[in-house]
C-alpha cells in the first residue's frame, strides 16, 4: 500500500488488508505500507488514522517509511492510493515487469472496475487524502479502503 507521508492511507488500508488475510495461508498475503515522500519516516501513524481503524476493529502497529524502487523486487502487487503515489512510483520502475505491479487501490472497488487509470474519469479511482481533516473525512476513507479491499479479495479469491 503506498500513499504520500505513509501516516493517514496506506497504513489504514494495510491494517484492513492485514486482518481480512490474516488467516490466510493459499495464497499467503503479506502486507507492507509506505509513502512516497520521506516527511514522516519512521513516525507512527496520525493519530486520528490509527483511531478510525482501531475502532473499527483492525489491528495493525505501523511505522512509517518511503518506498524504494528495490520494493518491486519484494512485492507481487502495488496499490497506490492516489494519481501522485501513481506516477511517483511508476518513475521508479525499471521494467514493464514492475510497472505491471502497479495499480489504484480503488480499481478493485466493484463499482468502479470500469474506470481505466488512463481515462478521464481517473480521479474517482483516487483514495484522497484525509490528512488534519475531520474525523468523519477518515470514516470515509476507510469506507472506500474496505469497499477496495473486498473487491481485491474477490479477485484474489478467483485466481
Amino acid at each position: 500500500m503506498v500513499c504520500m507521508g505513509n501516516i493517514c492511507r496506506s497504513p489504514m488500508a494495510a491494517a484492513v488488508l492485514s486482518n481480512r488475510t490474516a488467516g490466510w495461508t493459499s495464497p499467503r498475503i503479506n502486507v507492507d505500507s509506505s509513502g512516497t515522500g520521506a516527511w514522516h519516516v519512521g513516525q507512527g501513524a496520525h493519530p486520528t488514522s490509527q483511531q478510525v481503524w482501531q475502532r473499527a476493529g483492525y489491528e495493525y502497529i505501523h511505522a512509517a517509511r518511503q518506498f524504494q524502487a528495490s520494493d518491486f523486487f519484494l512485492t507481487d502487487l502495488i496499490l497506490v492510493m492516489d494519481s501522485n503515489n501513481f506516477q511517483n512510483v511508476i518513475k521508479l520502475a525499471e521494467s514493464d515487469e514492475s510497472r505491471n505491479k502497479v495499480f489504484y487501490l480503488r480499481s478493485f472497488d466493484e463499482s468502479l472496475k470500469s474506470i481505466h487509470p488512463d481515462s478521464a474519469d481517473f480521479s474517482k479511482l483516487e483514495v484522497p487524502d484525509p490528512y488534519n481533516q475531520s474525523v468523519e473525512a477518515y470514516e470515509e476513507t476507510l469506507s472506500m479502503i474496505e469497499r477496495a479491499v473486498d473487491g481485491l479479495l474477490q479477485e484474489l479469491t478467483r485466481q
